[in-house]
């Protein structure tokens, strides 16, 4: 009789460690660029974006679907099987099966360390195309196009797709995506991913381990450059999150060293964590562009 599955802490530390992320950036930041920072040899480019000028030159290995199928099957391929689905699911032993078979051995991948995936922006393209042409994108009365479900049905594959590849063990996942700067209805500007529907957006920061804004910073004197935002509470409002406890707010604009920092040994949790409260706390004034029965209170 088997004993209980435990993983014990020894053994749970000895795991090889991977991280998961995604870099959000306006477009001509750079963010594709960041293959430069990585090591070519150990990384396979995951090319939605038919963008590669940027890295013209760069002499890694490249896979460029063009489908959604074809998101999926590399997304199971690289990820290995969930053996909580059904056969008749993606993602399933019955999806993986086949996929080997069309693509070979999957030891094919071993050499891989990070996979790159450019971007998150166009696979919700392609996934909202697939959508638009399912069952659960028509009315059941009328037959007629319902975008209401198209959607429903795209923040559902989406989450799917990105929440397998983050269960990949022993491989860094990095996506990339274009981040816009947007205004509410009281003129406050706040910024959010450039991904189709809402669902998306709202849940992968909760997904993924890394969440970092690729920006320009421009001080009050010497010239502008770019960095990585990387702590949830900055002073610009982007969208940043460091799950590893290892980053400081502002990094520079590096791919391979970021991960390297993000891999070193962990500081213990009395020295990296603090749960005391500030001896003085004053109240916060409103937000710029707040309602103004807000800013009299």
């Amino acid at each position: 009789m088997s004993g209980l599955p435990i993983i014990s802490a020894d053994a749970r530390m000895a795991e090889p460690r991977s991280d998961k992320g995604v870099i959000f950036g306006k477009s001509g930041i750079g963010k594709t660029s960041l293959l430069h920072t990585v090591g070519a040899a150990t990384t396979l480019f995951f090319d939605l974006e038919a963008g590669d000028l940027a890295v013209e030159g760069w002499p890694g290995d490249t896979i460029r679907p063009r489908t959604w199928d074809e998101c999926r099957d590399f997304a199971v391929f690289i990820g290995g099987p969930n053996p909580a689905l059904r056969d008749d699911q993606y993602y399933s032993q019955a999806h993986y099966d086949a996929v080997v078979q069309k693509f070979g051995d999957p030891s094919l991948l071993a050499k891989y360390r990070t996979i790159f995936v450019d971007s998150i922006t166009v696979a919700g393209r392609l996934c909202f195309q697939w959508c638009k042409g399912q069952p659960q994108a028509f009315s059941e009365k009328s037959g007629k196009p319902d975008i209401r479900g198209a959607y429903g049905l795209h923040g559902q594959e989406m989450i799917a797709w990105i929440t397998h590849l983050q269960h990949t063990r022993g491989k860094n996942v990095w996506f990339v995506g274009i981040l816009d700067e947007k205004t509410d209805d009281f003129s406050r500007r706040y910024f959010a991913p450039q991904i189709e529907g809402a669902k998306t957006g709202l849940e992968l920061p909760g997904i993924v381990d890394q969440v970092i804004t690729m920006t320009e910073i421009r001080p009050e004197e010497g010239p502008s450059y770019r960095a990585f935002i990387c702590h949830t509470l900055n002073p610009w409002g982007y969208p940043a999150k460091d799950r590893s406890g290892r980053l400081e707010m502002i990094e520079e604009p590096h791919l391979g060293r970021l991960m390297e920092k993000i891999h070193q040994p962990v500081k213990p949790a009395a020295e990296r964590l603090s749960f005391e409260r500030p001896e003085k706390v004053t109240e916060a004034a409103p937000a710029a562009g707040a309602p103004d029965s807000l800013q009299q209170q």
